[in-house]
């Protein structure tokens, strides 16, 4: 039991002993007359809905401002502040395989979150503690206030070995987070939620608070809860996090708007692509390909794969995809060849997928792709979330609930053939320095997987099937490629210089599709 439990429960039965004492008719009668306590009810996610409904009908309180010595901390300072591993929560807990740690303000991470404990159903705060941390070469003149909180938390459990302790989720700052199955290395981020993304009034929205579950003994999943706040909204959340080959987040939103909003994202996820074999602009960079996910796969409602291979553009660019009760969603890292990208520090190979797939009708909605131009890998410029097409409404709380899957290489996903590569090149001949007529370009895209293998002793069954909003299919084309043990398709598009086109192409064979849709847009020059 930590120290601050133990000396509140010791105030609590002096307090009650001495009331005793003090009982004009003796310990035994005076005991009888009092009125029996109640049980305090359990924490539960209605106690974190109810706090989330609560905070929205009042308004936003910006947060308080750090010690400044904190908001002085630069990048090297605040790193070198360790939570100290052997305080780590849980650990004494009888057997449960999961360890707690939590994360020191200052640097960027300068608003505070209050981290609570939940032990057989009542939810104790971790007060802040320099001993739970090793300062390193930081050092502060005075000691920080003991109600100072903490920028997150992160969760150990014995993932890729039984003997020791790997980091499989951590949230830190704003309502990002991000989570690990084995054999992966960190990459994109989740978040919470997304306001008014990509736009003027975009908002930050922050987790507020946490509740933690004492894991029990042997415990293969942890519950925790979160608050959510900002300018527009507040939120509650429940997640249940089981670790495995492929880590499961599932989780339980309900959402208490303050303002209209023009657009939510729900379930929105976060990542960078610089450059790929469809965008090679930045031809300084030794690496060939610098990128946490390489395309977007949607599963739509009527139960079409479409793949959207990432760009990285000259400005913002905004692609909406309708859909009525979509069926899933993710930022995948198809790519997993090393040898494309030759990084022995970042390890993008080994970058996890997100999957996001709702556990009940989401209704009608888009998903929405932002993409923004980026000069190098430091921060994400990808951004896709759902967003509904319902109006966000003060008084009109939303709900939804869905699993996030953290993979590798989810099999189940797409099930057909899928676009493993796309390239882009003049229409004409390798070699040839025929004239290129304005407004054409050479798509092509390699599909692998599904039956393509059971073809390719007659290739000739197999056709690519193009289409495009605006100009003109000029020419197709598909070959066996025996390096993947799929096929190699190629279409040549013609549109008016300056105008902005939806691709899209898919394999068949007869009347069968054999593959997922590829879709994607290009403007003209």
């Amino acid at each position: 039991m930590p120290d601050f439990t133990r000396r509140a429960l010791n105030r609590l039965i002096a307090a009650g002993a001495a009331g005793l004492a003090g009982a004009p008719f003796g310990p035994s009668l005076a005991l009888a007359q009092q009125p029996a306590q109640p049980t305090p009810p359990r924490f539960s996610f209605e106690e974190v809905q109810r706090r989330a409904r609560d905070l929205a009908a009042a308004a936003f309180a910006p947060a308080p401002a750090l010690p400044e010595a904190l908001q002085k901390l630069d990048f090297q300072a605040w790193r070198e502040i360790r939570f100290r591993g052997e305080r780590s929560f849980f650990a004494g807990n009888g057997g449960s395989p999961f360890r707690l740690q939590t994360f020191h303000l200052g640097h960027l991470y300068r608003r505070a979150v209050t981290i609570n404990i939940i032990r057989e159903g009542i939810a104790s705060p971790i007060p802040y503690a320099a001993g739970l941390f090793d300062y390193g070469r930081t050092k502060f003149d005075k000691p920080l206030p003991i109600n100072l909180g903490f920028a997150g938390f992160r969760l150990h459990y014995p993932l890729n070995d039984p003997r020791g302790m790997d980091e499989i989720i951590a949230f830190l700052g704003a309502n990002g987070f991000r989570m690990l199955g084995r054999g992966q290395r960190y990459g994109m981020s989740a978040m919470g939620l997304g306001v008014n993304p990509g736009s003027e009034n975009e908002e930050a929205p922050n987790f507020h608070e946490f509740w933690i579950e004492t894991p029990e003994a042997g415990a293969e999943k942890t519950i925790f809860y979160a608050l959510l706040d900002s300018e527009s909204v507040t939120a509650a959340y429940r997640f249940e996090l089981t670790p495995g080959i492929d880590t499961i987040l599932d989780v339980r939103m309900t959402i208490y708007p303050r303002r209209p909003v023009a657009r939510l994202a729900i379930a929105p996820l976060s990542s960078l692509f610089l450059s790929g074999e469809n965008d090679r602009r930045f031809t300084q960079d030794f690496r060939p390909e610098v990128h946490d996910s390489d395309g977007l796969l949607i599963n739509t409602g009527h139960g079409e794969w479409l793949w959207r291979p990432l760009r990285n553009p000259d400005q913002q660019s905004l692609s909406s995809f309708l859909d009525r009760d979509t069926r899933g969603f993710g930022l995948l890292q198809r790519d997993r060849n090393f040898e494309n990208y030759q990084d022995l520090e970042h390890n993008f190979e080994m970058r996890p997928s997100y999957w996001i797939e709702p556990r009940e009708g989401w209704g009608e909605g888009r998903i929405e792709l932002i993409e923004k131009p980026a000069a190098d890998h430091r921060s994400n410029n990808i951004f896709v979330g759902w967003s509904p097409s319902q109006p966000v409404e003060p008084g009109k709380p939303l709900s939804f609930s869905y699993r996030l899957t953290s993979c590798l290489d989810m099999r189940r996903l797409s099930p057909s053939a899928r676009a493993i590569a796309t390239y882009q090149n003049p229409p004409r001949a390798l070699g040839s320095n025929e004239p290129i007529a304005p407004g054409s370009r050479r798509f092509i895209i390699d599909f692998a997987g599904g039956e393509l293998r059971y073809f390719q002793s007659q290739p000739e069954a197999v056709e690519i099937v193009p289409s495009t909003s605006a100009g003109t299919i000029t020419r197709s084309s598909v070959l066996h490629n025996p390096q993947t043990g799929g096929f190699r398709a190629s279409f040549d598009i013609q549109v008016p210089p300056g105008q902005t086109t939806d691709l899209r192409a898919y394999l068949k064979a007869g009347n069968r599709a054999l593959s997922e849709t590829w879709t994607y847009p290009w403007r003209a020059e």
